[in-house]
């Protein structure tokens, strides 16, 4: 065995004392983006299409209503996945 191999296999994490300021800075952002979205819709923002998209599935029979907005969840999905690797890149 190499001493460069050796090294990296003995190599240890940061303590974890080291990472919590960042897991706080990463918890407060993360409230404020939840806040503002949820002022932001609470305002009206988004009323007329948030959930009513094309391929949005709707049923209504009678007094029966089943909806499952799966265009809504992709596009959704594919923003928060972008917004994650901005944000989270190594």
């Amino acid at each position: 065995m190499s001493r460069r191999w050796c090294a990296t296999l003995t190599a240890r994490p940061a303590p974890i004392s080291l990472l919590m300021p960042e897991i706080g800075k990463i918890l407060v952002v993360f409230g404020i983006v939840v806040v503002l979205i949820g002022l932001a819709l609470w305002s009206g923002f988004g009323a007329g299409w948030i959930g009513r998209l094309p391929g949005d599935i709707r049923i209504q029979r009678g007094n029966f209503g089943f909806y499952f907005p799966i265009v809504t969840c992709i596009i959704l999905s594919i923003i928060l996945s972008l917004l994650f690797s901005f944000f989270f890149r190594r």
